[in-house]
């Protein structure tokens, strides 16, 4: 047990529903401030995920994959013409990339607030699915918050 690294691993299943979600959510006219966030998430999560199964140690990094995800998703939503439409703006700034970041932010945070819980219980979740739970807490209560705002 001294010898277990930890594993910074998100629910494959639920990485699948979200981004299932995403679809349906942009086909029934959803803010795109609003699905930005949950892609944020999504991305934040398979990169949380693929950093656990590499063994390369520079390369395991959760945060450096977050941000390559986050930057080839944008660089794609650029090149599809889905960033920077004049109407498409909230507080003068895209809401796609708006919310791409706050997604981001909100799950890098709520990753902290996680391992923040298990060092200070010794290493133990305090409930089941704790690591699953808590992130989609906290983007579910930013994008109600966001919701609200638009």
């Amino acid at each position: 047990m001294l010898f277990v690294k930890p594993v910074y691993a998100n629910c494959p299943v639920c990485i699948l529903t979200v981004g299932g979600g995403l679809i349906i959510a942009k086909k029934l006219g959803i803010d795109d401030l609003l699905v930005s966030i949950w892609i944020s998430g999504l991305n934040t999560a398979v990169a949380f995920w693929a950093a656990s199964i590499i063994k390369k140690k520079i390369l395991n990094n959760p945060i450096l994959w977050s941000l390559v995800f986050f930057t080839m998703t944008l660089l794609y939503l650029n090149y599809t013409n889905q960033l920077g439409h004049a109407k498409n703006k909230f507080l003068g700034l895209d809401k796609v990339f708006l919310g791409m970041t706050v997604g981001l932010l909100t799950f890098w945070a709520a990753a902290f607030i996680d391992r923040l819980i298990r060092y200070k219980n010794k290493g133990k979740a305090l409930f089941n699915y704790q690591k699953v739970i808590i992130p989609f807490v906290y983007l579910l209560l930013i994008t109600v918050l966001f919701k609200f705002l638009i």
